[in-house]
């Protein structure tokens, strides 16, 4: 049996102290270690480092997916049902602007899942879902 291993992603952002107080304070997710020009944090189990890079540039791409506009690129993870609902509760609560509010992917079809998609600070793409049945993961 395979077990699920932590991915690893560097990001570039262009204001090293805007993100890193969006990823900690309003995230809220742990940081770890940090150096001059990168953080790292605990991303749901996962290490998410971002990296100081001043020309950074904001990419506005997207592809349809179920009658939505999906930015391309993205990263995000996916959640349990009850933390994504924690989680967004949170992100409204903090009034985050969100690309694609919280809402039911696919109702009622292979790979229904809950998602939501916003912006940090330097324009990088998150998507957050979940689905009531992980074995839909990867259905068709």
């Amino acid at each position: 049996m395979n077990t699920l291993r932590p991915f690893h992603l560097a990001i570039p952002v262009s204001n090293l102290e805007a993100n890193r107080i969006f990823y900690k304070d309003v995230l809220g997710f742990e940081e770890g270690r940090s150096g001059d020009h990168w953080v790292d944090f605990n991303f749901f189990g996962h290490q998410l480092v971002i990296h100081l890079n001043e020309q950074a540039k904001t990419n506005n791409d997207s592809n349809p997916v179920d009658g939505q506009n999906v930015p391309v690129p993205h990263f995000g993870v996916v959640l349990t049902q009850e933390v994504f609902s924690t989680f967004a509760e949170r992100l409204r609560a903090l009034k985050i602007e969100f690309i694609i509010e919280p809402y039911t992917r696919f109702k009622g079809l292979p790979g229904e899942q809950s998602t939501m998609f916003f912006k940090d600070p330097s324009g990088n793409a998150l998507e957050f879902k979940a689905f009531n049945n992980l074995d839909q993961l990867f259905a068709t």
